[in-house]
C-alpha cells in the first residue's frame, strides 16, 4: 500500500509548468541578447569554454531536485512498520453486542453506533493496555485477539453490524466465557473485561458467568447502551420499517438496566448508563486505572511505513551533482572527443 502523509503539498505540482516556461522565456531572452554580438557560431569561437549543453543540464537537475522536493514535504509512505513497543497496562477485553436490538434508534444515531463511538473512546483511553475485542449476540466470536496494539482494534469499527453473528439473540454468558479465555495466563497484571449492550439477555446465566470471572481475578464491567423506556428495532439501518412479533405487534426492545447491574455486581466490576454526558466513561475509566499495570513488551504493526528518507537523499544527491557541473568545460577534458575524430 502506498500513500502521502500531507497530499495537500502535491498541488506545488501545478507550479512547475510554470517554472518550466520561465526558463524556455529566459533562454530565448538571452539566444537574443547573444544575437546582438553575433551569430551563435561566433559567440562559440569566442568563448570555447562555454557548453551550453551543460547550462541545459544544470535546469533539468535543478527542476528534478525540485519534483523530488515536493515528494519529500508530502511525505511518501509505503508498506508496514514493525516495532517494538514497551507498556504499563492492564489486559482488557471488550466485548460489543450486534444483537438486531442494537439497531434501535432510542440513543443517536442508534445504539450500535454509539457503542461504536464509546469503543473508539475506550481504545484511546487505554493505548497503554492490552486490548481484546468480542462479538456477540446468539453466539460470541473474537474478532481482534488480546494485542497492545490497540489502534488495530480501530479497524475493526467500521466491519462492527449484526452481520458479523449469524445466530441472533443476545447471549450474554457465551460473551463473558470466551472472554475469560480470552486472557493471558499471567497473575502479574490485574485483567478486567467490559461488555457494551443492551442486556437482552435471553438466557440468564450471565450472572452465574460473571460470578465466575471474578473469581478468576477478572472484573466484569457493563455499559448500558438504550433507554429503559424502550424503542421499536428498524427492519435495516436505513428503514423506517420496524420488526413484528408473530401476532404483526411491533417490537419494542428495552434497556434491562437490573440485569446489566447485576451482571457487573457479580462480577466486582461497575455499571454505567451510557448517556450524552462523559461522566459515566470517566467513573468507569477511574475504576479501570485502580488496576494493578505491569511493563509488557511487545511487537506494533504500523499500516504504513515512512519512506521519505530515501527521496531526501536522493534529492541530495542530485543537488551535490548540480554543484559538481560548472557551465564551462572542464580544461583538462576539453579536447576529448569519444565519438569524433
Amino acid at each position: 500500500m502506498f500513500r502521502f502523509a500531507h497530499p495537500e503539498y502535491l498541488y506545488l505540482f501545478i507550479a512547475l509548468p510554470f517554472v518550466f516556461a520561465i526558463y524556455i522565456y529566459l533562454n530565448i531572452k538571452k539566444r537574443k541578447d547573444v544575437s546582438k554580438i553575433g551569430t551563435l557560431d561566433l559567440v562559440k569561437q569566442m568563448m570555447p569554454e562555454l557548453s551550453l549543453k551543460r547550462s541545459y543540464l544544470k535546469f533539468w537537475i535543478v527542476f528534478s531536485a525540485l519534483v523530488l522536493g515536493i515528494l519529500l514535504v508530502a511525505g511518501p509512505q509505503f508498506g508496514t512498520k514493525v516495532e517494538k513497543v514497551e507498556k504499563r497496562g492492564i489486559e482488557l477485553v471488550i466485548a460489543v453486542d450486534v444483537s438486531n436490538s442494537m439497531m434501535a434508534r432510542d440513543v443517536k444515531p442508534d445504539r450500535l453506533s454509539r457503542a461504536k463511538q464509546l469503543l473508539s473512546r475506550l481504545i484511546d483511553a487505554r493505548k497503554d493496555d492490552k486490548v481484546a475485542l468480542i462479538v456477540f449476540a446468539g453466539e460470541a466470536y473474537v474478532q481482534m485477539p488480546l494485542t497492545s496494539d490497540t489502534q488495530s482494534a480501530k479497524l475493526f469499527l467500521n466491519s462492527i453490524d449484526p452481520s458479523l453473528v449469524p445466530v441472533q439473540g443476545t447471549v450474554i454468558s457465551k460473551a463473558i466465557e470466551l472472554g475469560i479465555n480470552s486472557f493471558s495466563s499471567d497473575k502479574d497484571v490485574d485483567k478486567a473485561m467490559i461488555l457494551l449492550t443492551d442486556s437482552e439477555d435471553h438466557e440468564g446465566d450471565a450472572m452465574q458467568i460473571a460470578k465466575r470471572a471474578s473469581d478468576a481475578g477478572i472484573m466484569v464491567n457493563v455499559i448500558g447502551i438504550g433507554s429503559v423506556e424502550g424503542s421499536p428495532i428498524p427492519e435495516s439501518q436505513y428503514s423506517n420499517n420496524y420488526k413484528t412479533d408473530t401476532e404483526g405487534n411491533i417490537v419494542v426492545t428495552k434497556l434491562n438496566e437490573q440485569m446489566a447491574r447485576e451482571i457487573a455486581q457479580n462480577g466486582k466490576g461497575l455499571f454505567v448508563h451510557a448517556d450524552n454526558t462523559n461522566a459515566a466513561m470517566n467513573a468507569l475509566e477511574a475504576e479501570l486505572d485502580k488496576l494493578q499495570k505491569k511493563d509488557m513488551e511487545s511487537l506494533a504493526y504500523s499500516e504504513y511505513d515512512e519512506k521519505f528518507p530515501i527521496v531526501a537523499w536522493i534529492l541530495l544527491i542530485v543537488l551535490i551533482v548540480e554543484v559538481c557541473i560548472f557551465d564551462k568545460k572542464n580544461r583538462l577534458f576539453r579536447n576529448v572527443r569519444i565519438f569524433k575524430r
